[in-house]
């Protein structure tokens, strides 16, 4: 096989793997379904234009997630564009049993929408249990600017749910 035709069929693999990953940064940066597609596809073409260039410096989750983050970041400020917008239902995108989990999965993902673009990144690594040295890798920030920040967010998302429960 020549190395046009692996190299394709390792990036077809590396997004089959890591789709998971591009479809929850897509969920995360958009409101509707189909810009949620778009910023999807974008990413992609994004990975495989960057692809060539990845060099192995970081792990290979860590360079999709930058590559991820910072494309839905410039894709969402580019944007100007104003779409009517339809919020999307966790219970059909998120396979959440119990209506208790479901009123936190939903509240959760409110209060994130609040957040800006960078604080909304942070929070959907950590929440991906990713370690602050790979948070602060894949965002272009110190380790104790990770921890700063995540502390203020953390404080920031438990007040914007205490108010959606006493709506």
């Amino acid at each position: 096989m020549d190395r046009r035709k692996r190299n394709k069929k390792e990036f077809i693999d590396l997004i089959d793997k890591n789709k998971g990953i591009i479809h929850k940064v897509s969920l995360m940066y958009t409101n509707n379904v189909t810009d949620k597609e778009d910023l999807y596809q974008e990413i992609c073409m994004q990975l495989w234009r960057s692809y060539g260039r990845y060099r192995g410096d970081a792990k290979l989750s860590t360079w999709l997630y930058r590559v991820a983050l910072n494309t839905a970041i410039s894709t969402v400020r580019k944007s100007a564009r104003q779409i009517d917008t339809v919020e999307l239902d966790p219970r059909r995108h998120f396979h959440v049993k119990d209506e208790e989990k479901d009123d936190m999965t939903r509240n959760l993902f409110r209060a994130i929408s609040l957040l800006d673009k960078i604080d909304r990144a942070i929070i959907i690594l950590w929440l991906e249990e990713r370690k602050y040295e790979e948070i602060s890798e894949i965002m272009g920030l110190s380790k104790s600017a990770v921890s700063v920040r995540l502390v203020r967010l953390r404080k920031k998302l438990e007040e914007h749910i205490k108010k959606f429960e006493n709506e």
